[in-house]
């Protein structure tokens, strides 16, 4: 009997050995930014986004959203937004450089990405973070949800109406590729259900956001203006030709490719971007 006890002992020791560990909640008072995972909040170990101004040919959009930003930042009314749009267009970039932006400037805001997959568990985030005097901006990234998932109804509930609707302090920020995020398909013409309701139903959660932003692809001058913005910051020359071969070589002209290309620049001179980023 006491062989059996203590080879349990053993097991059981050697499956704590094995099992992750606990991870520690951050406290939501403290980071300027966040990672929601698991039902547990991290402070990101960097949060350098790039400078607001660097951030060209999207003006428009840019002060949109700084507003925003900043009326939140204040306490006063504010929209969760949605921006929609071309890949690589900068609308990862500017959420992250506004709530930078709006802390430079003094107030006490902070990020919070969240996944996906982590939207059921958001609630719990909801709690932890209501009634603070903090403000957050919880940040969903890429976001486009396939037909048949429930996320979608999830995700309008916790924007509006829902029993656990998001606190005063905190607004969502979408980024996807489509404008509805939910995915479409010419098969809704065929549907039995009358196709007007079945694309209500589609555009529903687009709707629920105050503030929808869109962002679409640069045409040549507008690349070539965000090559410039990003090569000035770090004092390199570049040559407008090369860097349109550049883009035409990848099929597509967007601030990433741009800041793609800026990289290339770099390291042909032996730099870092360690000053932009």
């Amino acid at each position: 009997m006491e062989d059996m006890s203590a080879l349990l002992t053993r097991v059981a020791d050697a499956l704590d050995r094995m099992a992750p560990p606990v991870l520690a909640m951050a406290d939501p008072a403290m980071a300027p930014a966040y990672v929601w995972r698991q039902g547990v909040l991290t402070a990101t170990t960097h949060f350098r986004p790039l400078p607001l101004d660097v951030l060209t040919g999207i003006d428009q959009q840019k002060q949109i959203l700084l507003e925003n930003t900043r009326r939140l930042a204040a306490g006063h009314a504010a929209h969760d937004a949605l921006l929609w749009g071309s890949r690589g267009m900068g609308k990862s970039a500017m959420v992250k450089a506004v709530v930078a932006d709006c802390r430079k400037a003094g107030s006490d805001i902070a990020l919070i990405e969240v996944s996906a997959d982590s939207l059921s568990s958001l609630p719990a985030l909801f709690r932890l973070i209501g009634g603070m005097e903090r403000r957050f901006v919880l940040f969903l990234d890429d976001i486009g949800f396939e037909e048949q998932s429930p996320a979608p109804r999830l995700l309008r509930s916790l924007l509006e109406g829902g029993a656990e609707a998001r606190p005063a302090n905190a607004r969502l920020y979408v980024t996807a590729n489509r404008r509805n995020i939910v995915h479409r398909d010419m098969r809704e013409q065929d549907d039995p259900i009358n196709m007007r309701d079945v694309v209500d139903d589609r555009l529903a959660l687009a709707d629920r956001f105050g503030l929808s932003l869109g962002f679409h692809a640069c045409d040549q001058d507008h690349y070539v203006a965000m090559v410039a913005g990003y090569a000035q910051r770090l004092g390199l020359v570049f040559d407008p030709l090369d860097a349109i071969q550049w883009a035409t070589q990848r099929g597509a002209r967007s601030g990433r490719i741009a800041w793609h290309y800026v990289q290339e620049l770099a390291g042909r001179a032996g730099r870092s971007v360690d000053g932009l980023e």
